[in-house]
């Protein structure tokens, strides 16, 4: 009896507690990272990066300052031998003959009879070492030497640092042909003072009533005086160079085009 009053006992017991029901919870989420993955968004559509030229244009600030080119197999048009000497400051950045700023950075020259843009070979005759210049200016005026190069060309052809060497300089493009052609004009100078230019240029004008005489001041500091014959004829302008003398400075026969 008493095991049987035992036995009902737990069995009330155990029905009156109420039964914990089962319950599945998922696992909690991961940490989040601190340096935090964007969500996936769409691709990007893809571009197409455009085609690099393989060799890009030039500035025009360097295409200017270019070594001229001419076709292989060009022959001279005529050659003279003579002193090259370089011209700089205080010509730089002053307009030349041809209407040109002057740039000493460019492969230029100045030449007293050789058309203006015409294209010249200089060669040092020493060393052999050569450069292409363009004519944009008139000079040089002083006896023996032939043609006046910018800075850049005179580094080429080792005239730089002597200051003159003796060159070879040859036509190799020019528009005129004939070298009796084209403006021509009788040019006289250096002096060192206006009063001598003023001087001879007052005789000039009376000499030569179909003349028109000039004087003007040089960047360097010096008087020149150019006289320009009736129609700017090259005979004409020969006779003249021929016929006059001056104690300071020299005569030369100079192309105006």
């Amino acid at each position: 009896m008493l095991l049987v009053v035992l036995i009902a006992v737990l069995l009330i017991s155990s029905c009156g507690r109420p039964k914990q029901p089962r319950v599945n919870v998922p696992p909690p989420p991961p940490p989040e990272s601190t340096t935090g993955t964007p969500a996936p968004s769409q691709p990007a559509p893809k571009t197409t990066k455009p085609a690099e030229s393989a060799t890009p244009p030039k500035p025009t600030e360097e295409a200017d300052l270019a070594e001229p080119v001419i076709p292989a197999g060009t022959k001279p048009i005529e050659t003279q031998t003579g002193l090259a000497s370089w011209y700089g400051p205080p010509y730089h950045n002053r307009r030349g003959s041809n209407g040109e700023i002057y740039n000493m950075h460019a492969m230029t020259a100045a030449h007293r009879t050789f058309p203006l843009g015409s294209i010249a070979r200089v060669t040092n005759v020493k060393t052999g070492s050569t450069v292409l210049v363009r004519i944009t200016d008139r000079g040089p005026f002083i006896p023996g030497r032939i043609v006046d190069l910018s800075l850049a060309a005179a580094r080429k052809v080792d005239v730089w640092q002597p200051g003159i060497a003796e060159v070879k300089v040859e036509l190799m493009q020019s528009g005129v042909q004939a070298p009796s052609s084209g403006k021509w004009a009788v040019q006289i100078g250096g002096m060192p003072d206006e009063k001598a230019a003023s001087k001879l240029a007052d005789h000039l004008t009376r000499r030569y009533h179909s003349a028109k005489v000039l004087r003007f001041k040089s960047p360097a500091g010096d008087w020149w005086i150019r006289v320009r014959v009736l129609n700017d004829d090259h005979d004409r302008a020969q006779k003249l160079a021929a016929e006059t003398t001056t104690p300071e400075g020299a005569v030369f026969l100079v192309r105006l085009d």
